[in-house]
């Protein structure tokens, strides 16, 4: 059992809850909790951490303790673990993960794709439930900028309760460029903008659709703004002049999957 905080591998594991650049380094992300845990992908596990109560508890929950035993796992002491993890109410049990990688050319091989693109998202909880929501609306993949908060953000991991593991995204430098990708391969790309004049609900999104969600604070670059196809809104009532990104995300989400169902 791992009982030092000056033992290497927790050092390590304590750089990459802080430092992006040495997760992108290393390729991989870290994941906490016994949710995250049963979700992520076997295959992909690098190494695990728990403690002798979440042994304890794991011991009750079959899915759990039988994947412990096939990945194999570090017992640490729950005053260490407690430097490792990135909660305030660690559950006692972490992950380390390899890193996907998806290209947008596999991602517009797909018939009718729906994408949300994201210019400059800065709240990793607002990351976190647009993945989240994109898995239950049936997305087709997230597309980002660098500019964006890392999606690999520990805070952003939590957020999506495990969608990371299956929805494909992609983080580019150009978003500009990557818009006109998805126009050549025939995706028709919309703002949600408040120039727009048509209610979102006006649209047609059965065919091949990618929604632009831009800043919390300044909204979309006007650059950006400029590549879309369209400009839509969402009516509002009352002194309310915009809605949040993730809720932005949503509500465009889930009328492009009414329309599709139908």
């Amino acid at each position: 059992m791992i009982t030092s905080s000056s033992n290497q591998k927790v050092k390590q594991v304590v750089q990459w809850q802080t430092r992006a650049r040495e997760r992108r380094e290393a390729g991989i992300f870290l994941a906490e909790g016994f949710k995250l845990y049963q979700e992520a992908p076997e295959e992909d596990i690098r190494e695990v951490y728990a403690t002798p109560d979440a042994l304890e508890r794991a011991a009750g929950l079959p899915e759990i303790r039988d994947k412990l035993k096939r990945t194999g796992c570090e017992v640490v002491a729950g005053t260490v673990f407690e430097k490792m993890s990135d909660t305030r109410t660690p559950q006692g049990i972490l992950c380390v993960i390899r890193r996907p990688e998806y290209s947008l050319e596999q991602l517009l091989s797909q018939k009718a794709p729906l994408f949300v693109v994201l210019e400059n998202l800065q709240d990793p909880g607002n990351l976190g439930t647009i993945i989240r929501t994109g898995e239950g609306a049936g997305v087709s993949g997230i597309l980002m900028n660098t500019g964006t908060v890392d999606i690999y953000n520990p805070k952003t991991i939590r957020a999506t309760m495990g969608s990371v593991f299956r929805v494909p995204f992609v983080c580019t430098e150009d978003l500009g460029e990557t818009v006109e990708q998805l126009r050549r391969g025939g995706v028709r790309v919309l703002a949600a903008h408040l120039a727009g004049h048509e209610p979102y609900d006006g649209f047609c999104y059965r065919g091949g659709t990618a929604f632009l969600i831009g800043n919390e604070g300044a909204g979309l670059s006007p650059e950006l703004a400029a590549r879309a196809d369209d400009y839509l809104k969402i009516p509002m009532e009352g002194r309310v002049e915009s809605l949040n990104a993730a809720v932005t995300a949503s509500i465009l989400l889930y009328e492009a999957h009414r329309q599709r169902r139908q």
